[in-house]
């Protein structure tokens, strides 16, 4: 879905949650209601497609999603792997379970990019970066879609 039919299909003053999908971790992020600011939520640690569904659910409905991003990790040539093929089955199953919208956002260099900030600008160890990482990989691919949203 492009950016303006997922802008069309989410309720207005809604959030939207962005997700940074692993086969161990899913970095959560949240925007607010007027989908300005994107914020590191929580790292769901995965254990089944049923308990990754509970806890997504109760974040939709504690702040008031609307619609769902997944960055979507496509290799250096723009091409699609298998992590993508995974991230798209993820996304349909989760869109499938709750009903909303979704869209993906290109994640390339995403955790590269918070790991640079945190090393050279926060001066964050290894063990606190490794605890924050993929929430904050997706508050950064939530964000750039939210610049974008604001254009469409």
């Amino acid at each position: 879905m492009n950016i303006a039919d997922f802008k069309q299909k989410t309720a207005p003053k809604t959030a939207i949650i962005g997700f940074d999908f692993g086969s161990k971790r899913l970095g959560v992020a949240v925007s607010d209601l007027t989908r300005t600011i994107a914020s590191s939520y929580t790292i769901i640690e995965r254990k089944s497609k049923a308990s990754d569904i509970e806890k997504i659910k109760k974040i939709i409905v504690e702040k008031e999603i609307g619609g769902m991003v997944f960055g979507l990790p496509l290799q250096m040539n723009g091409e699609e792997g298998e992590v993508a093929a995974e991230t798209r089955k993820f996304a349909e199953f989760v869109a499938e379970q709750t009903g909303l919208p979704y869209t993906f956002w290109d994640e390339r260099l995403s955790s590269a990019a918070v790991e640079n900030f945190l090393i050279d600008e926060v001066d964050m160890s290894r063990a606190k970066r490794k605890k924050i990482l993929d929430a904050s990989a997706a508050a950064y691919i939530l964000q750039g879609f939210l610049d974008a949203l604001k254009k469409a």
